[in-house]
């Protein structure tokens, strides 16, 4: 059996987690039931070998990663919403987008309900990804186009490519910092990252082989090499790195190539991620130390019934119970 890699999100009052095809959210909801949902998909790593290559598939894993985030979260998000009655989550679809729809008599008996699903899941898609392009397209414009054209200006004072480029990358991560600190303020924002503790803790208790349990999972540290916010401090190193070889005059020269550079600079730092999630040497953890670092900012210490949450999402995508019992066994191998 090999290793397993389970990666997660927190969402809102919940944890999602992924392993292979297929990925879980569990919601704590008003009523203070647990829903949890499943949903099998392929990456398109699956389907185009191409794309399973380093950096490739580091760019590929980022898209889909923010498909499937931005798509658990709205699901989460919905159990929540004030105008919406506390009783109607009882009877909520799975989330899977061709699934939404229910007949309603519109269209002829079965074929009538088919193609008003079909019409849902198409427009579902649709908004889907219009949201994860403009959330894309914030995310680009605040961390990379904003510091890329605040540094530019210093060219007036100096010539140095090299300073220019660690001027950004250090307005780059004030900003992001800036950006952390502020939404920290937020009293749902706190309690997401409660939840992103406990995934956080719950894959340290799997990868330890403890049993889960929500006290088990408590004692384990709530930082982990492999967060999406240990990436998006990568991404800010890599890119001071790999701006220092670009040296364009033009500032909307400067700004495109940042656009351009994203998909690269992404891979490249997903690349550094798995190396460090793999490794225990002494270099992969020095090197993860400013990712570990502002996790303190982005995660805080669940309570033990958030713990329960990430564990049944946890228990939804694998049997950790054998898998430990392989892990005891001598049967894992990376």
């Amino acid at each position: 059996m090999k290793r397993a890699r389970i990666g997660g999100q927190a969402v809102i009052e919940g944890v999602m987690m992924k392993y292979e095809d297929q990925y879980a959210v569990a919601v704590r909801k008003p009523d203070q039931e647990i829903e949890v949902k499943v949903e099998s998909y392929t990456p398109i790593g699956e389907k185009y070998k191409i794309l399973k290559l380093p950096i490739l598939r580091g760019v590929v894993n980022f898209f889909e990663s923010l498909v499937i985030g931005v798509k658990t979260l709205t699901y989460s998000a919905d159990f929540y919403e004030e105008e919406e009655p506390t009783g109607k989550s009882e009877n909520k679809d799975d989330f899977r987008l061709s699934d939404t729809e229910s007949n309603n008599g519109s269209g002829s008996g079965e074929n009538g309900s088919k193609n008003n699903k079909k019409e849902s899941s198409t427009g579902d898609d649709l908004m889907m990804i219009g949201t994860v392009i403009v959330s894309l397209a914030i995310a680009i414009a605040l961390f990379m186009l904003l510091p890329a054209f605040i540094a530019g200006l210093l060219e007036h004072v100096t010539k140095s490519n090299a300073l220019i480029a660690v001027a950004e990358g250090v307005l780059r991560l004030v900003i992001f910092l800036a950006y952390v600190v502020l939404i920290s303020l937020m009293k749902d924002i706190k309690r997401v990252f409660m939840y992103h503790g406990a995934e956080h803790k719950t894959i340290n208790c799997f990868e330890a082989g403890d049993p889960l349990t929500p006290e088990n999972v408590k004692k384990h540290s709530r930082y982990h090499k492999r967060c999406g916010t240990s990436f998006l401090v990568v991404v800010m190193i890599i890119s001071i790195i790999v701006f220092m070889f670009i040296n364009v005059k033009s500032m909307w020269l400067r700004l495109l190539s940042r656009v351009l550079l994203v998909p690269i600079i992404a891979g490249i730092s997903y690349e550094f991620i798995m190396f460090a999630g793999r490794s225990d040497s002494k270099l992969a953890n020095i090197l993860s130390v400013p990712g570990m670092w502002v996790q303190r900012l982005t995660t805080k210490e669940p309570d033990l019934e958030m713990c329960e949450v990430a564990i049944r999402s946890v228990e939804a995508v694998i049997d950790w119970r054998a898998y430990q019992d392989a892990m005891k066994r001598g049967e894992i191998e990376d």
